[in-house]
Formats: C-alpha cells, structure tokens, sequence
C-alpha cells in the first residue's frame, strides 16, 4: 500500500515576490514542505483575485508571527 500524495503547486511569481519584500523567504522555507505546498495550492484555488490577495496576505501574517499555519496552533 503506498501513502497518500498530494499534488505539487508550484509558486507563483507575485507569492515569491511578496516573501522576498517581505524579508519572509527563510520563514517560508523553513516550513515543512507540506506546508508549503498547502499555503500554495490553498491560494490557487480560489477563483477570484480577491480571495487569493487575502490568503497570501494571511500566508505573509502567519510566517512574520511563526507559531500559525493555517489559523492553527503550530509547533515548528
């Protein structure tokens, strides 16, 4: 039996532009990689600019406060 996968998103240039002026890149690589992705996928889902605009801007307050992913307690 093989584990579950997830499907690989990769980063769109505005999210790797927002990390870096940010001062966030280190932050976000230091997350697990599962996290990475789901912060990824979970913004290109949505189907309206708006939308993905407030999820990386959550993205951006989780990975300056640290110890949040997703609104959820993290211990990293």
């Amino acid at each position: 039996m093989t584990g579950l996968r997830r499907a690989l998103h990769p980063m769109p240039d505005a999210v790797r532009a927002a990390l870096k002026a940010r001062g966030l890149t280190a932050a976000y690589e230091a997350r697990p990689p599962y996290q990475q992705n789901d912060y990824l996928g979970w913004m290109a889902a949505a189907k309206r600019e708006a939308t993905r605009e407030k999820r990386l801007a959550q993205m951006l307050r989780e990975l300056e406060r640290g110890g949040v992913y997703m609104n959820m307690a993290w211990r990293g």
